[in-house]
């Protein structure tokens, strides 16, 4: 999958652990791509733009565990 013009972002909830976290590229049309920060170049899941819109939300609703 052509992945050219990606542009990706860490979330905003991302803090200073080590680059525990993943980003995000929506930017292109019909697919959000995600990968793990720390090993960029180890693959990338794609999911459609609701299916990924449907799990932030539920993520938001919730909340942060630990």
């Amino acid at each position: 999958m052509d992945m050219t013009g990606a542009q990706w972002r860490k979330s905003t909830k991302s803090g200073n652990n080590g680059g525990a976290c993943v980003e995000v590229a929506d930017n292109l049309p019909g697919r959000v791509f995600v990968r793990d920060t720390k090993d960029r170049e180890g693959g990338t899941l794609t999911f459609p733009p609701s299916a990924w819109a449907s799990f932030v939300n539920l993520a938001k609703e919730i909340g942060p565990r630990g």
